[in-house]
């Protein structure tokens, strides 16, 4: 083993755990219980602590002032900025233990800011961006920008700024197709004939939309904070309305992320299979319409992005 890839252990720290992958920093003033397992090329800063009950995987960064509790396990690329306080106990007294601690999982690639909060029992997904000083209360989704106390969604990592349609009807008076950066996913703009007695707008199935529906479902009432969708369809084709309202639609084809602001009546997204979907930031008086080819089958969803991304690296 080469002399760089060895666990450096700073005289002023104390680590006790036998548990220490190759190329590991340990620097003064941490402390690593026993039971830790800390996997290789982890950067463990001053005044980190560690208890026995806790994993961390390979390139961890820790940065200083961190205490990680029993309970924890924290996947591999994380960055732990300074100063973040986990907790594992959601009703703490002194002298006074739980059977078990909550359990907390920090998937791989997600950044938790400096002196953010973390409650127990949750899940941080993979590759999310927790900001500077936010209390998270909840499981955060893959991806996500989470901030404020509680933390909130504010965005999603790489997706491009919101887009907003307008109704720019082609040459033949029919519907404007806008194709995006995310694979088969497009963006479509309906006329919309103006009237005295009020307005219509008016789509064909199979060729305004790219489909025949089996089904309809309508979203109303969604607290602001809240997000839905958050799965992709094996098979079941997808074209979303906001017949009244704004949502905001985040499409993902493993590849490229893109954002679209449904904020019109006459403008519809095409979600085809195999694209992660989400919705979130419902304006309090939105309602989404949803046409789907399938009936509803809960075997044609994936509902966890890790397991998205192997069905799209198999094809």
């Amino acid at each position: 083993m080469s002399a760089e890839k060895i666990p450096f252990v700073h005289e002023r720290a104390l680590c006790e755990s036998p548990h220490v992958g190759t190329g590991t920093r340990v620097w003064a003033f941490a402390h690593v219980l026993p039971g830790a397992r800390i996997g290789a090329d982890c950067n463990i800063c001053d005044h980190v602590f560690i208890e026995n009950d806790v994993v961390l995987g390979d390139r961890v960064t820790v940065k200083c002032g961190v205490q990680i509790w029993d309970g924890i396990v924290v996947e591999d690329d994380v960055f732990i900025g300074p100063n973040v306080t986990f907790t594992n106990d959601v009703f703490p007294r002194s002298k006074q233990y739980p059977a078990s601690f909550a359990k907390t999982q920090v998937r791989k690639g997600a950044s938790i800011g400096a002196n953010a909060t973390i409650l127990p029992g949750i899940t941080i997904g993979s590759a999310a961006m927790i900001g500077a000083g936010a209390v998270v209360t909840r499981s955060v989704p893959p991806n996500a920008i989470v901030v404020g106390n509680p933390a909130k969604i504010v965005g999603y990592v790489d997706a491009r700024a919101a887009t907003s349609a307008v109704t720019i009807p082609d040459a033949g008076g029919g519907p404007s197709v806008m194709a995006t950066s995310v694979a088969g996913v497009s963006l479509h703009t309906f006329k919309v004939v103006p009237d005295m007695r009020g307005s219509l707008t008016t789509g064909d199935f199979n060729s305004a939309i790219p489909f025949t529906p089996a089904r309809y479902f309508m979203v109303f009432d969604v607290p602001s904070s809240e997000v839905r969708g958050e799965h992709a369809h094996k098979a079941c084709h997808q074209f979303l309305i906001a017949v009244k309202g704004s949502v905001s639609v985040v499409a993902d084809d493993g590849q490229n992320r893109e954002e679209f602001l449904l904020d019109r009546n006459n403008t519809g997204l095409y979600l085809p299979p195999m694209v992660w979907g989400i919705q979130y930031r419902y304006s309090a008086d939105a309602v989404l319409l949803v046409f789907a080819s399938d009936t509803y089958d809960p075997d044609d969803y994936i509902r966890d992005y890790n397991d998205y991304l192997d069905f799209v690296s198999k094809g």
